[in-house]
C-alpha cells in the first residue's frame, strides 16, 4: 500500500468524507476517447495510469500500489511508473487482467470508473472515480477530511487532469515529461513559502561593530579564559592588523588565510580582514601540511596570519608550494609592534576607528573549505550581504540583546564559528570563547557557560545530548542561558522534549542551512518542547528563498519530496578556482532572473504550516533488487517506533551476496525484532523493511557528531561474517570473535561503560580492545568520561585507549596527574591520538 501523503492545514475535530466534483473539459473528453482506442485500453486503465502517476509524484516513489474500484471490491494494483505512458497503461491493464480481490483496508488511496460507492471503505483516504457518462464528464473525488483538507483535494483533482490530458495528448512522452503542479500553485510556493522581505541596513558586518565602538569603547567586547578585551582595544589591534596587510599589498578580495587557535587574536585577525576588504580564509593548524597546501594554493592565497605557536605544520605546507607561497605574518609581531608604537593601542578611545575602505555588500567575504565527493576539498565563497542577512536573522530569532553573551565554541574551520565570533558584537553584546580544553570536557564546558554568564549557545544534537545527561545527573541548571540552537544533524524530537524537561525556560532553536548558502537558511524557533514525531526545519529566514523541486527544477506538490534548492542573497558566488563543480551546483534561478541558485543535494518536503521537513540526502538513494530506496524515509519510519531515540539504515553487501537493507537503532534496550518489523510494515512497502535489525545503546559516530555510516557498514559486514550468512541475527547480533575478558574490577567497571558508551554488548568488550579502533571518537569519549563520573579525562583516554592500559593507569593514580596536565595546557584533541587513533575533531560542529 502507497501512503497518500496527507495535508490539513487545520484538522477538523469530527472528520468526516466529503466529495469534489471537478469538471473535464470537453476536448479532454473526447482526446481520451481517442486514447481509449489508440493504445487498446479501457477507462478504468486510463484513469489508474493517471491516478498511479500522481501518487508516484507525492510520494516520490517509483513502485505504488493502489486499489482498483472494480464492483462492489477493491482490487489491489502494484505498478511500476516509469517510461512512456502508453507503456504505463499497457502494465496497468495487465496488473487488472491478473488482480484479485482484497480486503477494503489494505488500501490508502483508491480509483475507478463509474459513479462509485456512496461512502469510502474502510482505511482509504481517498477515492478518486471518472464520470464519463454524463455531460459533462467529471472527475469525482472523496476523501476523508482528516487526512486531506479541501484545498488538497482540489490540488489532487488538478493534478488528476493535469495527468489525463498529459496521457492523452501524447501517449509515447515520457510519464515524468511534464508538470502535474499548476501556476496558482507554483506561485503559492514562491511567495508564501519565501522568508519575509528584510531591508539589509547600508553597512557591512564589521562596520555595524565600528558603531558599537563609537557607542561604548569601554564595554567589554571578547574574552578568552582570563583575558578580556573591550571594543575599543579589539578594534585598535583590528585595525593595526588591517593596515598591516594593506601596506603589504592586499588588493580587493584577496584571500587571507588564518592559521591560528581560537583565541582573541584570531577575532582581531577576522575583523582586520573585513575591514581591509579581503576575504577570510580559515585553516586549521593541526590540518596535515598536505591539507594546508592544498587549500593555499586551491584558493590563490596570497597572505597568511599565524602565530608561532600555529606554525608547525603551516611551514612544512608552505615548503612544498615554493614561489607560490604566500606572504606570512606574525600576528603576535604585528599588535605587538602596534602596541609599542607611538600613542600605543590601548590608549584614550577615538572616534576615528575604521580602515575607510568601501566595501560593498557584493564583495567576497570569506571562504570556507568543505569536503568534496571527490576527495579534493572545494572553497565555497560568500559575499557580505549573505552573511549580514544571515547574522541578522540569528540576532533576531536567538533573541541576542545588548550585554547578552554568546558563546563562541565552533572551530574555525566551520561556519557557523562565524556568528558565534561576530553576532555578539553586532549589537553591543560580548563573545566568549570556549577554549577546546573546555569543550571537550562537558562539566567544564558547563562550568565554563554558567561562569562567563553565556544567553547564548550553539551545538550539534549529539553533543546537546551529553550535555544533558550531565546536567540531568547532577541537578545542575544555566540561568543565565536564554537560548540553545542546534544544528548539523537532524534534531530528535524525544531530545527536544527531553531539554524542555531539563531547562524550561530556555527556547531551542533548530538551525538549518549549508556552507554555500552563508551558512543557516531556516530557523525553527520553540519556546516549548513539540508535540509530533519530528522537529521541523522551520521557515526561511529573511531574505531566502527556499524551493522544493524536481529533477528539472520545477516545484513538486506540496507535501510531496523533492530535491531542496536555495535562491535570494544567501546564495553564494561558487567554488574558488573550481568552475566545473561551481556550474554543477550554482545555477540561474529560473524564476527570478538575474539572481543565482544553489542546488545542495539535500531531500525534504513542505509541510501544511509552511514549514520545511527534512528527509534525507539524494545521494542516500539506493536501488535494492531493483526498487529505488530512499534511506531517508526507511529511517523516518524506524525512528518513529516507541522507545527508538535515533536510527541508520545502510545497504549492506559482499561477493557472492545479495544487497540488503541493515538496519540499527539507538534504544535503552532492545526491542522484539518480530514487533519493530511489524511497525515498519504497517509504513512501508515490503520490500523497503530492513532484512536485519541491530540494537545498539548509541550510535557510533564522527568526529563531526554525525552517524557514523562507514562504522556502520564495517559492522553490518562483522555482524553478517560472524554469523556466516548474507545479513542475519537477531537485535544485537553475535560476537565476532572470543576476546580476552577483563580481568580486574577496573577493568570490569571501564568494559561495563566502553560497552554502554559505543553500543555494542558488553561481552564484546576485550581488555585488549583499542577504543578508537572499535569505533568511539571524540565526542565517544567525552560520553565515557561522564559514565565513568569523571575519574579520567579524555586525554587520559588518547594517552592509554587500550582498555587494560587505562585501567592500569586509573589504578596507579592516573586521575592525580589530571589537573597537572590542565594546568600545563594540554590540548585534549588538539594533535594526534596514539597510533593515530583520533586527529583535531569538532565535538561541536557539523559539516554544513
Amino acid at each position: 500500500m502507497t501512503t497518500l501523503p496527507r495535508w490539513t492545514s487545520t484538522p477538523p475535530p469530527a472528520p468526516r468524507v466529503e466529495q469534489l466534483d471537478e469538471a473535464l473539459p470537453d476536448d479532454l473528453a473526447q482526446a481520451l476517447a481517442r486514447a481509449v482506442a489508440d493504445l487498446g485500453a479501457s477507462d478504468a486503465a486510463l484513469l489508474l495510469a493517471a491516478h498511479a502517476r500522481v501518487l508516484a509524484t507525492l510520494t516520490g516513489e517509483g513502485v505504488v500500489t493502489l486499489g482498483h474500484s472494480r464492483g462492489g471490491d477493491l482490487v489491489p494494483l502494484t505498478i511500476a511508473v516509469g517510461g512512456s505512458w502508453r507503456e504505463l497503461v499497457a502494465a496497468v491493464s495487465a496488473a487488472m487482467s491478473d488482480a484479485a480481490p482484497a480486503d477494503h483496508d489494505t488500501f490508502d488511496s483508491a480509483a475507478g470508473v463509474g459513479s462509485g460507492p456512496a461512502g469510502l471503505p474502510a482505511g482509504v483516504q481517498l477515492a478518486v472515480h471518472a464520470v464519463l457518462g454524463t455531460q459533462p464528464p467529471r472527475l469525482q473525488l472523496r476523501y476523508r477530511t482528516d487526512a486531506v483538507d479541501t484545498s488538497y483535494a482540489q490540488r489532487l483533482a488538478g493534478y488528476h487532469v493535469r495527468a489525463l490530458d498529459q496521457l492523452a495528448t501524447d501517449p509515447d512522452a515520457p510519464v515524468d515529461a511534464a508538470c502535474l503542479v499548476g501556476a496558482a500553485e507554483i506561485r503559492h510556493q514562491l511567495e508564501a513559502f519565501a522568508g519575509p522581505a528584510r531591508r539589509l541596513p547600508d553597512a557591512r558586518v564589521h562596520e555595524l561593530i565600528e558603531d558599537q565602538v563609537r557607542a561604548h569603547p569601554q564595554r567589554a567586547a571578547a574574552a578568552q579564559g582570563d583575558r578580556e578585551w573591550s571594543y575599543a582595544q579589539l578594534n585598535a589591534r583590528a585595525d593595526a592588523v588591517g593596515r598591516h596587510l594593506l601596506a603589504d599589498g592586499l588588493r580587493g578580495e584577496d584571500v587571507v588565510a588564518v592559521v591560528v587557535e581560537r583565541n582573541l587574536e584570531w577575532l582581531a585577525a577576522v575583523l582586520a580582514i573585513l575591514k581591509a576588504g579581503g576575504a577570510y580564509l580559515p585553516i586549521d593548524p593541526q590540518f596535515p601540511p598536505a591539507r594546508i597546501a592544498r587549500v593555499l594554493a586551491r584558493s590563490g592565497c596570497r597572505h597568511v596570519l599565524t602565530q608561532q605557536v600555529s606554525r608547525g605544520h603551516l611551514d612544512a605546507a608552505l615548503e612544498s608550494l615554493g614561489e607560490r607561497r604566500p606572504a606570512v605574518s606574525d600576528l603576535d609581531e604585528v599588535i605587538g609592534a602596534a602596541l609599542d608604537g607611538p600613542g600605543g593601542l590601548d590608549g584614550p578611545a577615538s572616534d576615528d576607528v575604521g580602515l575607510g575602505i568601501e566595501i560593498g555588500p557584493g564583495r567576497l567575504a570569506y571562504l570556507y573549505f568543505t569536503s568534496g565527493s571527490t576527495g579534493e576539498p572545494k572553497g565555497a565563497m560568500c559575499e557580505h550581504a549573505g552573511m549580514l542577512n544571515h547574522i541578522l536573522a540569528k540576532i533576531d530569532d536567538l533573541g541576542i540583546e545588548p550585554g547578552d553573551t554568546v558563546s563562541q565554541s565552533a572551530p574555525q574551520c566551520f561556519d557557523i564559528s562565524l556568528w558565534q565570533l561576530l553576532a555578539a558584537l553586532v549589537v553591543g553584546g560580548r563573545t566568549l570563547i570556549v577554549e577546546q580544553e573546555a569543550v571537550l570536557d562537558v562539566e567544564r564546558f558547563v562550568d565554563t557557560l554558567d561562569a562567563g554568564g553565556v544567553a547564548i549557545a550553539q551545538v550539534v544534537p549529539s553533543y546537546l545530548e551529553a550535555v544533558l545527561t550531565f546536567l540531568e545527573s547532577r541537578q545542575r541548571a544555566l540561568p543565565a542561558l536564554r537560548c540553545v540552537s542546534v544544528t548539523g544533524e537532524a534534531l530528535k524530537a524525544e531530545l527536544a522534549r527531553r531539554w524542555f524537561a531539563t531547562g524550561p525556560a530556555t527556547r531551542l532553536v533548530n538551525a538549518y542551512g549549508l556552507t554555500e548558502t552563508s551558512d543557516d537558511t531556516n530557523h525553527e524557533v520553540m519556546e516549548s518542547a513539540p508535540t509530533g514525531t519530528r522537529v521541523p526545519l522551520g521557515r526561511p529566514i529573511p531574505n531566502v528563498r527556499v524551493y522544493v523541486v524536481d529533477d528539472r527544477l520545477v516545484p513538486v506538490p506540496l507535501g510531496a519530496p523533492g530535491e531542496i534548492v536555495f535562491a535570494g542573497v544567501c546564495v553564494g558566488r561558487g567554488y574558488v578556482n573550481d568552475p566545473e563543480r561551481s556550474a554543477r551546483a550554482y545555477l540561474v534561478d529560473p524564476f527570478h532572473a538575474g539572481e543565482r541558485l544553489y542546488r545542495g543535494g539535500d531531500i525534504g518536503r513542505w509541510a501544511p504550516d509552511g514549514k520545511l521537513d527534512f528527509l534525507g540526502r539524494r545521494d542516500h538513494q539506493v536501488k535494492v533488487s531493483g526498487f529505488r530506496i530512499e534511506i531517508g524515509e526507511v529511517e523516518e519510519a524506524l525512528t518513529r517506533a516507541p522507545g527508538v531515540r535515533d536510527a541508520a539504515v545502510v545497504v549492506a553487501e559482499s561477493p557472492g551476496r545479495v544487497r540488503q537493507l541493515v538496519g540499527f537503532y539507538g534504544a535503552d534496550e532492545a526491542l522484539d525484532p518480530d514487533g519493530l518489523r511489524a511497525q515498519l510494515g504497517a509504513r512501508l512497502p515490503t520490500y523497503m523493511v530492513p532484512h536485519t535489525l541491530h540494537h545498539r545503546a548509541a550510535l557510533p559516530l564522527t568526529a563531526n557528531g554525525k552517524i557514523d555510516r562507514a562504522a556502520l557498514l564495517a559492522l553490518a559486514a562483522e555482524l553478517a561474517a560472524a554469523l556466516d550468512e548474507p545479513v542475519g541475527g537477531g537485535a544485537e547480533g553475535t560476537a565476532p570473535a572470543a576476546r580476552e575478558a577483563p580481568a580486574t574490577p577496573t577493568e570490569v567497571r571501564i568494559a561495563a561503560a566502553w560497552a554502554r558508551v559505543l553500543g555494542v554488548p558488553v561481552e564484546q568488550v576485550g581488555r585488549r580492545d583499542h577504543f578508537f579502533d572499535r569505533g568511539g571518537n571524540s565526542l565517544a569519549g567525552v560520553k565515557l568520561v561522564i559514565a565513568l563520573e569523571r575519574a579520567i579525562t579524555l586525554r587520559d583516554l588518547l594517552t592509554r585507549p587500550v582498555l587494560a592500559d587505562l585501567a592500569a593507569g586509573l589504578d596507579a593514580g592516573l586521575a592525580a596527574g589530571r589537573d597537572v596536565g590542565r594546568e600545563a595546557g594540554c590540548d585534549a584533541l588538539g594533535t594526534t591520538a596514539p597510533d593515530g587513533a583520533a586527529g583535531s575533531t569538532a565535538v561541536l560542529l557539523p559539516t554544513t
